[in-house]
């Protein structure tokens, strides 16, 4: 079996250095190169990437939208494209890349030959929001709220440095800081779009003093929802939308109610995501709650499962 040969352009931020580390232990993957001194050469990322089966874009957006441009004007020689950047996300000519967000959309993302890789925060928010808008149980203009919290690595190289090196004159020494603050995120059309939302949500991020791991919360009011569902309605919703597995698991409404806590490093290095429906049954409330790695399955993890999809089972 010949090995499937992957191009990542901006290998070395955050992302880019994930992915390449998990491809690196896949045998069934040969993972192409530029020398440092030429990553920036249009001619040299042109013909390398005419030489590979898909190219993994781990760039800034205005960059990523270059890149996607050159990678398509090479016509019959184009490789396959999975950008982890934002420029694509809401691109209706790119497949979005959540696998388990809808029926059918890991056949999608095997079909296709340009994929947008999710972001962190919006992979958690729609993995709670999108069934319950499906099964009718969330009206669309419902005043969706969000509040997360995001391992310091989800910022990248200059947030890694000033959360790491106290002697920086930027250094941030808060225990957790919130951000976002305009309520203009850029992740906020990413969950409308593909959260089926009519009503913009708000959303409000912070940062915790952690490398790695995330919270994704979004509390729900019972009898302002279609039909007025019962937490166990919204749990069993949820648990039939991803029964069939692959990477994200619904934990049992009685295993919740045992819970005191959930920690936002829990699954640190793993690529998994586990929604959680909390409920205070009498009061009518829920808080539905996702818990993942900003690094796995809100970036690089990701990404390898969409590529796993792409070229035909790489592990």
């Amino acid at each position: 079996m010949a090995k499937a040969t992957v191009f990542i352009d901006g290998e070395s931020g955050t992302t880019g250095l994930g992915i390449r580390e998990r491809l690196s232990a896949l045998p069934n993957i040969a993972l192409k190169s530029l020398p440092a001194e030429r990553r920036r050469d249009p001619a040299a990322r042109r013909d390398i990437m005419a030489e590979v089966d898909l190219v993994v874009l781990c760039l800034p957006d205005d960059a990523a939208r270059e890149s996607a441009a050159m990678a398509a004007s090479l016509s019959n020689a184009a490789p396959k494209v999975l950008d982890a950047s934002t420029a694509h996300r809401v691109d209706p000519d790119w497949i979005y890349g959540f696998a388990e967000m809808l029926p059918g959309q890991a056949e999608r993302i095997a079909e296709a030959r340009r994929v947008a890789n999710p972001g962190c925060y919006p992979t958690g928010a729609i993995g709670l929001v999108r069934p319950l808008v499906d099964a009718g149980m969330i009206p669309a203009d419902y005043p969706i709220t969000i509040n997360a919290v995001s391992g310091y690595t989800g910022g990248g190289k200059q947030l890694i440095a000033q959360m790491e090196d106290a002697g920086r004159p930027d250094h941030i020494a808060a225990p957790h800081f919130l951000y976002g603050l305009s309520l203009q995120h850029k992740h906020v059309p990413e969950i409308e779009r593909h959260g089926l939302l009519a009503r913009r949500p708000i959303f409000s991020p912070s940062v915790g003093r952690f490398p790695q791991g995330m919270i994704v919360e979004v509390p729900l009011f019972l009898a302002d929802l279609s039909g007025r569902p019962s937490p166990e309605d919204l749990h069993g919703a949820l648990a039939a939308h991803y029964r069939s597995g692959g990477l994200v698991e619904v934990v049992p409404l009685a295993e919740s109610a045992k819970l005191a806590r959930v920690e936002a490093t829990a699954l640190a290095d793993t690529d998994l995501m586990r929604l959680y429906v909390f409920a205070n049954a009498e009061g009518g409330e829920v808080n539905l709650v996702a818990l993942l790695d900003n690094l796995g399955k809100g970036a690089s993890g990701a990404a390898v499962q969409n590529m796993d999809l792409m070229l035909g089972r790489i592990h």
